[in-house]
């Protein structure tokens, strides 16, 4: 839900909506490519991609993007994701992309390895406390220790725009005025896109490495953490866990960044997460102005 933040969407009406119509040109191009056959009953369908299994117990993601959207690093962030040691994530087999002229749309199709476990929340804003072990956290915990511990120079691209101070800078300043010092000095890995949709249960897996790279340390536990408002005791179990992040500077401004888009989106768009973001964000800008 918030992974998908209002402000860009609206400002980057997708061009087209892979939740309809049976797309079906694109995948037996993508099963000729793969040299797969998908199981279209099983497909999970998103605005931009549509995942599904195939013959060779592989999950394949097929994604559609503007021109316009593919910076000049490419869109090749699950495949260049494979470098990582570490992190608990499918392995990457083959991929393959192609432009579609007269759409001005590019295509992107990645064969993965099959993760059995599901998403803690497949869509929408989490609720119920889930049933996550220890083993699961220390898992996520090492995982996302391992990723910001990477080289690259991937810039992440937080909602299909890459992450910058500038952009840090203006959202704030935008939603909570510009007397703020934001500035952003240490800058890591994440995966950029860490929500509960992009984390599996029982066993903890973090999927959808499109958009990894770059952005301010500790952007990950931020967005976990504004991801888990509506349920208390889960929001506070992400701050124990990843205190060292959420708890520093740089971590209390980019979590101030993730949540002007809950607390300046139109009526009924946050819905519960709202409320515990208004209190999170008081919290936050107490600290900051000091």
């Amino acid at each position: 839900m918030v992974a998908e933040g209002w402000a860009y969407a609206v400002s980057q009406m997708p061009r087209v909506d892979l939740r309809s119509g049976s797309h079906d040109e694109v995948l037996a191009r993508v099963e000729r490519s793969l040299g797969v056959r998908l199981d279209r009953g099983a497909a999970v369908r998103k605005r931009r991609s549509i995942g599904l299994p195939s013959d060779a117990h592989t999950w394949v993601r097929v994604e559609a993007r503007p021109a316009s959207k593919v910076s000049g690093q490419g869109w090749n962030g699950t495949e260049t994701a494979a470098a990582l040691r570490g992190v608990a994530m499918p392995a990457w087999y083959q991929g393959v992309s192609w432009a579609e002229s007269e759409t001005g749309l590019l295509w992107r199709a990645d064969e993965t390895s099959y993760v059995a476990a599901g998403p803690v929340k497949p869509g929408g804003i989490l609720t119920d406390a889930p049933s996550l072990d220890d083993a699961w956290w220390s898992t996520l915990a090492r995982s996302l220790a391992a990723l910001a511990g990477a080289v690259t120079t991937r810039v992440a691209t937080l909602h299909t725009v890459p992450m910058s101070q500038a952009r840090v800078s203006a959202t704030i300043g935008r939603v909570f005025g510009d007397h703020l010092d934001t500035t952003v000095d240490r800058w890591a890995p994440a995966h950029a896109d860490l929500n509960w949709a992009n984390l599996t249960a029982p066993a903890c897996v973090l999927l959808d490495w499109e958009d990894w790279g770059l952005a301010p340390a500790g952007l990950d536990a931020a967005n976990l953490l504004v991801n888990s408002l509506a349920v208390p005791a889960l929001a506070e179990r992400v701050r124990d866990a990843f205190a060292a992040e959420l708890d520093s500077r740089i971590g209390r401004i980019v979590t101030l960044f993730l949540c002007a888009d809950i607390v300046s989106a139109p009526a009924g768009y946050s819905g519960a997460l709202l409320d515990p973001a208004r209190a999170l964000v008081d919290e936050l800008l107490k600290t900051l102005e000091t």
